[in-house]
Formats: structure tokens, sequence, C-alpha cells
């Protein structure tokens, strides 16, 4: 038994061969995840379950664009829970920059694609029937994973790294490479894939017989037939071989030949069956879960570039638990920026900001003008800022919530007996039961289904309660007093094109309300709009 020195924890650690526990005893005294500095189990991480809100902000949207083609990796977890410490953002915004230097991400890169070669392989041994060809493609899957592990340690240790995660795998792979467990590994597994090299034979057809020898030099007569035809080729000729379709899984005839192989080579494929049964938990733990985590940050580049491609921005948020002040230039919806882009449309991008004592914006004005976009835009940034993402954005800088609370209209449930007013009444006091000063509340279109006056009244209240929390929020509505509650509420308004009342421009300005929103929604319930009075019309 071996035994190496942890130098950055003094923890004395068995190497028996067992890279897994090689794994445990590192991270229990150094790097853990490129995610998380105290980082949760996987068990810990796959039971982590979508937030409430992630449906009203589209969220749900954003990240089926984020992590399309990456189904193996399983990443919706690691999008849900928010992170509350803004040293913890800092860690992984460090990482994201690391990543965005080009040869960087390369090299993780094509490591990933070694070790995505590696899974294929594993994959491969459980579905195949016979032993032999099982233990030739494990011997192929251990391969690919001892030379791509070395080859990023030699790779990031030639790189420099700003990030605390990416330094600290680094040092990581460097003593993992270096132990006794990874080394024997990696020379048994060179030596199994010389010997097996080496295995030559010679297969003679005798009608139905098949005998199988040892390779003695025989002639191979098939180049001398090639050899003997070739001064009849006349220029280009036409090729009547036929390709065949080759399957990984072998037939009776070509496992029945591999057998007869095995009994001339009882050493070599002794050794292999012997390899195949020790080393099953040859993947080390802390590297396999680099190579699932890294994933959440080459995901999300993958749709940062091809937005910024189509001329949107992003930044690094500045993050605060404690200052409320926010500032956010050219911010966008995320989900719905993501299908413009892809079908080649404009994305009309917004400002805000607040500043003491201001804590709620109040967004009026005409239907279909963007307010609700510009309320899940609201409600993404604050989320992907706590994931430690990138924001849409020219710059920022926002709040780390406790909670995000939303309510945004809903279908009537039968079978709670209750109407839709009372419904929104039982939610909206069910968000108030639970929010702290520290949360952030987005409020769509509430009330819209009782009257004025009662949404008046009922919303000034909701209001109130609000502002007595000192969080943050957002409350898109039809009815403009709230807005003037309070210095803490900040109207926001949607516009129209001045010549054509009809055409939205969907940015958002901050200014008092002008009155449009009532307007449009008496005409809507009058038949009176612009659209309807000209089909009436016509």
């Amino acid at each position: 038994m071996a035994t190496r020195d942890l130098t950055r924890s003094g923890l004395q650690a068995s190497t028996d061969g067992n890279p897994v526990e090689l794994a445990r005893a590192a991270s229990a005294g150094g790097f853990e995840s490129v995610l998380w500095e105290q980082a949760p189990t996987a068990a810990e991480v796959d039971a982590f379950t979508e937030p409430d809100f992630f449906g009203d902000f589209n969220l749900d949207q954003a990240l089926e664009a984020v992590i399309a083609g990456r189904a193996e990796y399983e990443l919706k977890p690691f999008f849900y829970p928010p992170l509350h410490d803004p040293d913890a953002v800092q860690y992984r915004h460090e990482v994201f920059q690391d990543l965005e230097k080009p040869e960087v991400r390369t090299a993780i890169t094509r490591f990933a694609e070694a070790m995505q070669r590696t899974r294929e392989h594993l994959a491969q041994v459980k579905k195949l029937h016979y032993r032999l060809q099982k233990e030739a493609w494990f011997l192929d899957a251990v391969d690919i994973y001892c030379d791509a592990v070395p080859s990023l340690a030699d790779e990031l240790g030639s790189l420099e790294l700003g990030s605390r995660g990416l330094r600290g795998f680094r040092d990581y792979l460097g003593d993992y490479t270096r132990s006794n467990a990874f080394t024997e590994l990696a020379s048994e597994t060179r030596r199994l894939k010389e010997e097996t090299a080496g295995v030559r034979y010679a297969v003679h057809i005798n009608g139905a017989r098949v005998t199988v020898s040892r390779y003695e030099g025989e002639s191979d007569y098939g180049a001398k037939v090639e050899k003997t035809f070739a001064r009849f080729e006349q220029g280009a000729v036409k090729s009547y071989l036929v390709q065949l379709r080759e399957l990984p899984d072998m037939d009776h005839v070509e496992a029945r030949i591999l057998g007869l192989v095995a009994k001339l080579y009882p050493e070599v494929f002794g050794e292999l069956a012997r390899y195949f049964g020790r080393r099953s938990d040859f993947l080390d733990t802390t590297v396999a879960r680099f190579d699932r985590e890294v994933q959440f940050y080459l995901a999300y580049l993958d749709l940062v570039g091809r937005l910024r491609a189509g001329g949107l921005p992003f930044c690094y948020p500045c993050v605060s638990a404690r200052s409320k002040a926010e500032r956010v230039e050219d911010t966008f919806d995320l989900a719905l920026a993501s299908k413009l882009v892809a079908d080649g449309e404009p994305v009309v991008t917004n400002d805000f900001f607040l500043e003491e004592p201001e804590r709620v914006f109040v967004v009026s004005g005409p239907n279909n003008g963007g307010k609700t976009t510009f309320a899940r835009a609201f409600g993404q940034l604050h989320h992907l800022a706590a994931l430690g993402l990138l924001v849409p954005g020219r710059a920022a800088q926002l709040f780390l919530p406790d909670r995000i609370y939303t309510h945004f209209e809903r279908e009537e449930d039968i079978e709670t007996l209750r109407g839709k007013f009372e419904d929104e009444l039982v939610r909206v006091h069910e968000i108030l039961e639970q929010a702290t000063a520290s949360s952030v509340i987005v409020m769509n279109e509430s009330f819209n289904s009782t009257t004025l006056n009662d949404a008046l009244f009922v919303g000034s209240e909701v209001m109130r309660r609000i502002l007595a929390l000192g969080c943050l929020g957002l409350y898109v509505t039809f009815v403009e007093e709230i807005a003037s509650l309070s210095d803490a509420t900040v109207s926001m308004v949607s516009q129209i094109v001045p010549e054509n009342p009809a055409e939205r421009t969907f940015k958002l300005l901050r200014k008092p309300p002008d009155g449009l929103a009532y307007a449009w929604a008496i005409a809507q319930k009058y038949g009176l709009t612009y659209d309807r009075l000209l089909e009436r019309i016509d």
C-alpha cells in the first residue's frame, strides 16, 4: 500500500489503486467543485427542483435554449438554486472570465470531448453481448481517459488562470495524475493496449470449416491478387465494392473466432479479463464532477455567443446582498431574445434604475406594449445574477434576493372552488406572509378580473404591504394611481409611436403615468380600440 502527502491539507490519503478514494481524500483537503467552494453532493444537486417563478419569467424556455444538445449532462438542476453570497457569485464570474479566453476554452472543450468518448465506450460496454468484446471496449474507454486527464493537466499548467475554481482543479489534477493510483492505472492500460495490439492471427476458411491459428508471416493473398490485376486497370472504373455497415456488436461467427483467438493467447486475454474486473471504478469522482459541472459554463457561454453575434450585450453584474440601489442598461428578455435572434428579428432593449429610497417599479401603459416582457426581464436578471451568470445588458448593478415571488395571472382551478379574484387574493396573501425585506416580488396584471375601484383599493393595500416590507418589486397594472403612493414607487410607462397610437415601440421610460392605460382599458372593454374600429369600418 502506498501513501502520498496532500500538501495543502497535510492529510495522509490511501492510494491503494483506487482513484475514487483518492478523489474523496483530496476533496476533503482542497478542491471540491468548479461551481461551489463548498459543494453539495451529487445527490443533493440532482434533488434541486425548479423554482415556482420559472414559468412566469419564461426561464424554462431560456433554459431549454441553454442546454440544447447537452442532455447527457443533466444540467437543469444547476440552474435552479440561487447564490446569496456575493463572493460565491464572484467565484463563478472568475471561471466564466477564464473560459472566455479561447485557449482555456479550447483545452477544456477538447477534454470534454474525450470524456464524452469515454462515456460512449462505457455505455457501449453495457449494450454488448460478448464478454471479450466488452473487455476490449472497456480497455479503450480507460485508454481515452488516461490520455485526456494528463493532457488537460499539462494544458492548464501552461495557461494563466485567474479563477479560484480552475486553479483549484488544476492543482487537483496535478496531484491526481502524479498519484500512484493514476500512474499505475495509466501504465497498466498502456501495456495492455500494446499487448492486445500485438495479437495477430490467421483465419483459414474451407467450406463450412473455419480454422484460427497464430499468424506466422503468411502471405497477404489479397494484396497479391490486387497487384496481379492492377495491369488491366484502364482509368477510372466503377467500383463494385459493397459498403458494409459496421455495427459495434459482433455476430456469432465473429464472437466464435475471437473466442478461438483468446485460446491462442491465454496470457493476454486472461490479464484483460482480470483488468476488466478490477478497474470498474477507474473514473475519478472529482474529474467526473468537473466534466459535468463545467458544462454549466460552456452551455451558457454558447448561448451568450449566439446572442452577442446578434448584436446583444451581456455583462458581469455587480451584486450586493445589502444595497438595493439598482441600475441596468440595455437589458432584454433572454427567452424572447433567443427566439428573435434565431429568426433574424430585432430585439428591443430597456434601461432602469432604482435609487434610495426607491423600491418598487409600477409599470403601466397600453396593452401589448412590452410591460410583461419588461417584468420577465426584471425577474430573469435577479435569478441569472444569483446564479453567477452573465446577465443581459451593457452594465448591471443588482441586489441578491433571498427569494423571488411572482403573482402572474392563472387559470381558474375548479378544485379550489374559488373565483379568480378570490384566488388572486389568496396567492397574494401567501406571498406577503412569506416575503422578507430581502425578497423580490413581481406582480403582473394582478386583479384585472375585478372592477376598477376594487383593483385600485386592493392593489393599493398590497402595495403598501410591499413597501412596508422594504423589499424590491415590480407591479404591472393599469391602475396608475398606485404609482404615486410613495416616494419608494417609481413609474415606468410603455411607449407608443406618437403618429400611430396602435404601433408599439416596446420601450419603457421612467416617467409619470400618461393616462393612456385607463383609456386603453376602457376602449378595450367597449370594443373601441383602433383595430376594432378599423374592422367595423371595413
